[in-house]
């Protein structure tokens, strides 16, 4: 099942910022267009057993966004290069 979801995660071409978008819910939309003003920005969304969890960033700091809308500003979260 691991790896199944792993295959998953490797697309042929990465999603454009609107597809992104239509795979948060509305409490994470809500929650990102609040942190707007801040410079927050969409950088892509995750599917987890626990539901879309949302990855944003304001310049270099990440944060998640989680299904419920809850913010996490100390988020372990380690991009791929």
């Amino acid at each position: 099942m691991q790896i199944a979801q792993q295959l998953q995660d490797r697309r042929t071409r990465p999603l454009e910022q609107s597809e992104h978008w239509q795979l948060m819910n509305a409490e994470q939309k809500m929650a990102l267009y609040s942190l707007h003003r801040f410079g927050y920005r969409l950088l892509f969304v995750r599917h987890l057993s626990s539901g879309p969890l949302a990855v944003i960033a304001q310049q270099s700091k990440l944060a998640t966004i989680n299904c419920h809308g809850d913010i996490d500003y100390q988020a372990k979260v380690q991009l791929r290069d």
